[in-house]
């Protein structure tokens, strides 16, 4: 059952990844990336839900959270938006933010300011800061349920939506705002998980910082390594034409 006293989160996950297969069950620290996320949520106080996929290359994930009692639901697979409001529907979950399992060191003062946000104004959905979606990867979405399900006919139209923010402005439906951060922003260093060399660079910040790092912690590493970020800035240029491909195939 859910902690109702937590923020809530759902925890974007599979495993098909053409690019670096499996990647959210790495190796990464004790146990591996999904676990990583899960604990680091709850170490903050974020009420972790994993939020996969019904098709069978997910079964993993599914024995996985099962053999330790985490909080799954599986949806659609193509529709992540349809998935979100099916597990907001069975958790019965008035608001949530989301986090991609990619991001392992997302930033749970800019997840708090997020949801902070939604609750105290009228907006559908709170977007990720600009930096954040360019790489860094501190914060997901917030979300208000009901406006998903305002939405439903709609959403359940579309057979396949990734890029949701897409979806969102394609139907200029939603009263949303790109959260403005009052914490630091870390600009020009990937920090989400998608290639090698990523995985090399999380794994090194995890030895160094600890699982429960704090973004500043995470800008004083780099500030004493500054040749750290060459290690997968180059892959950049490569994850923004894939993110340009699949929103162009979304836009159609």
């Amino acid at each position: 059952m859910l902690n109702n006293n937590n923020l809530v989160a759902f925890l974007t996950v599979r495993t098909k990844s053409t690019r670096l297969p499996e990647k959210c069950l790495l190796p990464f620290g004790p146990t591996n990336v999904l676990g990583h996320v899960i604990s680091r949520a709850k170490f903050f106080n974020i009420e972790p839900v994993v939020c996969t996929s019904l098709d069978s290359s997910d079964d993993k994930i599914e024995d996985y959270c099962r053999q330790y009692n985490f909080n799954f639901f599986r949806g659609s697979f193509e529709n992540k938006l349809t998935r979100w409001l099916d597990c907001a529907r069975y958790f019965d979950v008035t608001n949530f933010h989301t986090l991609d399992v990619d991001d392992p060191f997302f930033d749970h003062l800019q997840v708090f300011e997020s949801m902070s946000m939604l609750n105290s104004t009228n907006m559908d959905v709170v977007y990720p800061t600009n930096i954040s979606s360019t790489g860094s990867a501190s914060v997901g979405y917030s979300i208000r349920t009901r406006y998903l399900e305002e939405m439903s006919s709609e959403i359940l139209a579309v057979e396949q939506i990734e890029m949701v923010d897409v979806f969102f402005k394609k139907h200029n439906f939603s009263k949303n705002i790109t959260l403005t951060s009052k914490y630091l922003e870390m600009q020009s260093v990937r920090l989400t998980l998608d290639y090698q060399e990523d995985y090399w660079l999380l794994r090194f910040i995890l030895n160094e910082c600890g699982p429960n790092c704090t973004r500043s912690e995470i800008q004083d590493l780099f500030t004493r390594n500054p040749d750290l970020y060459k290690i997968n800035w180059f892959r950049n240029s490569d994850w923004e034409k894939n993110q340009s491909r699949i929103r162009n195939k979304q836009e159609i």
